[in-house]
């Protein structure tokens, strides 16, 4: 009987203790690390913008990757959800409540196994001139249970590590994008000119093709171009873009260029306009040199298609075409001058 009395204390004492610690528990926890990523916020936000972008640096999954992962909704909007279950990292699941794009992401996470909870989860992300500050953090309303833990393990002290290696985790995914964008970059910059491989459509020149001395370039250029567009008009023809040099051959020795000089045209069936003639380039892959300056110094852009092509074993099509896309009558200023200079590639 004594023994079955002390065992009521004892037991008394528990819950009374218990209801203490649940009552001296913190009712609030608030947990948030922070990092700085060399990569500019647009790249970071890449990989935090949504549920399925974040499970690729996620700390917990790393812990259980053989854990059971869905996803519901339209990822990375407002309600799209996910929803996990393992036994080392329990059950849960968590639902998109804001998106900034660019800046924030926050989610709500409701706990199930190995016991439930409600908790707020959020990342911001801060423009730091070439880097971006990354803030992750998690506030929660613990309940009774939680508030015992709590008592004698801190949530920073217990979880403050995981966050942290999740964003360690996530600053090496950046980085490694942004080396990989440099070393893309350097691959296509070939005498301080970037050089851009677009999908162009085909093209249709209304204008005259000529064999012409370099020194009578210009004034073949200036009288067929006017032509070409007063004829145009006249034919109901609708210009599709900007006066342009199309070069078959361009010879060093006699210094003469065999060529059409043109303006890019709609056609329509059946019409042909008297004493000028179309040439077609065919759709396909180009390189692009956005070139800004006198004309005169195109030859270098020129030279840094040449080593592009070279140095990846890629193969020339049809023409090289230069587009004169500002007009030197409007813009004294040959610093502005823009021309497109392209090649088409296999």
């Amino acid at each position: 009987m004594r023994a079955l009395k002390t065992l009521l204390i004892i037991l008394l004492a528990v819950v009374v203790l218990a209801v203490l610690l649940g009552l001296l528990g913190p009712k609030h926890s608030h947990l948030e690390r922070k990092t700085v990523i060399a990569a500019p916020a647009a790249m970071v936000w890449d990989h935090v913008k949504s549920l399925k972008a974040e499970n690729e640096w996620s700390p917990f999954l790393a812990m259980e990757p053989s854990a059971k992962v869905t996803f519901e909704g339209t990822d990375g909007e407002v309600g799209s959800k996910s929803s996990w279950a393992g036994e080392k990292i329990g059950k849960g699941e968590q639902v998109v409540n804001a998106v900034d794009p660019g800046k924030h992401i926050g989610v709500d996470l409701h706990f199930i196994k190995p016991f439930e909870g409600l908790a707020k989860g959020a990342i911001d992300l801060v423009p730091k001139g070439d880097s971006t500050e990354v803030t992750w953090s998690f506030d929660s309303e613990n309940g009774f249970l939680s508030r015992i833990i709590y008592v004698f393990k801190d949530m920073d002290a217990m979880m403050g590590p995981v966050f942290a290696s999740g964003l360690e985790s996530l600053k090496k995914l950046c980085e490694a994008d942004v080396a990989k964008q440099a070393a893309a970059l350097k691959a296509r910059t070939f005498r301080g000119y970037t050089i851009q491989t677009v999908d162009r459509p085909a093209v249709t020149y209304l204008g005259k093709r000529k064999t012409v001395n370099w020194n009578q370039l210009e004034e073949f250029f200036g009288a067929t171009f006017g032509q070409a567009a007063q004829a145009a008009g006249k034919a109901g023809l609708e210009l599709a873009g900007s006066p342009s040099g199309v070069f078959f051959e361009w010879d060093t020795i006699a210094k003469r260029a065999d060529l059409f000089a043109g303006i890019p045209v709609q056609v329509k069936e059946g019409v042909t306009v008297p004493g000028l003639e179309m040439t077609t380039i065919p759709a396909g892959k180009a390189l692009l040199i956005a070139y800004r300056g006198n004309y005169g110094g195109t030859v270098v852009a020129h030279y840094a298609m040449e080593d592009m092509i070279k140095a990846n074993g890629l193969e020339k099509r049809d023409a090289v075409i230069e587009e004169y896309v500002t007009d030197p009558t409007t813009e004294p200023d040959t610093a502005k001058w823009l021309t497109n200079i392209l090649y088409p590639i296999k």
